[in-house]
């Protein structure tokens, strides 16, 4: 198996209040945001981004972590597997020039609205059933997003990460390790449907057999 790695250090942390978002939250607010519509990208706070915009901050000073990991060069391809609006495709493509990159999302309205340079690159797809064919990709990575799914249809995405790259993926899931960062995790979700002690994650790495990297995110 991979390795327990932060490649998203340099990512900038929330500011939000995770006490008061978890307040806030509503099984309606949980429900609307899981259709990953423009309600959760562009609509309400309480439904998800409350406006998902293009910041260079974001992603660009995360790029060089993932090119040393994973020795990217313009000879590679990378799949973005909840792309959303292919910011981080964008932001790869400018710091790798020549670079081959693509992105798949199950958001049609994200696919629709993405950044413009992008558009051609990314596809509405679930990550349960991604349309390539195997070891197409050098690298797959996937941020916050295969814990949208249930247990069964999670193992099935990992189980296709790992098909259609040639060896190395990176993805990152809600997690904790202690009853108080379960409490806070609860209370901070909104569209995870598989959340899981960093034990068990792992745990379930090896039963479906995936060998990428992977890191946590915990608030």
């Amino acid at each position: 198996m991979g390795i327990e790695i932060d490649l998203l250090k340099n990512y900038p942390k929330t500011k939000r209040n995770v006490k008061e978002r978890g307040a806030d939250k509503t099984e309606e607010d949980r429900k609307i945001a899981r259709k990953f519509g423009k309600a959760f990208f562009d609509g309400e706070r309480k439904h998800g981004y409350g406006g998902f915009k293009y910041l260079p901050r974001f992603w660009q000073p995360v790029i060089p972590r993932f090119q040393e990991h994973f020795n990217l060069s313009p000879k590679n391809s990378v799949l973005d597997v909840g792309c959303a609006k292919g910011f981080m495709m964008h932001d790869m493509a400018k710091l790798i020039p020549g670079i081959t990159v693509e992105g798949i999302d199950i958001s049609e309205y994200a696919i629709a609205n993405s950044i413009e340079d992008m558009r051609q690159n990314l596809v509405v797809a679930n990550a349960k059933d991604l349309p390539f064919d195997n070891n197409s990709f050098d690298v797959v990575i996937s941020i916050n997003t295969v814990h949208n799914l249930e247990k069964d249809e999670l193992a099935q995405a990992l189980q296709e990460i790992e098909r259609v790259s040639k060896d190395k993926s990176f993805i990152t899931v809600d997690a904790y390790n202690s009853e108080a960062e379960k409490q806070r995790m609860y209370a901070w979700n909104l569209t995870a449907k598989t959340i899981m002690s960093v034990d068990e994650w792992v745990s379930f790495f090896n039963d479906v057999g995936y060998t990428g990297d992977y890191y946590w995110f915990i608030p």
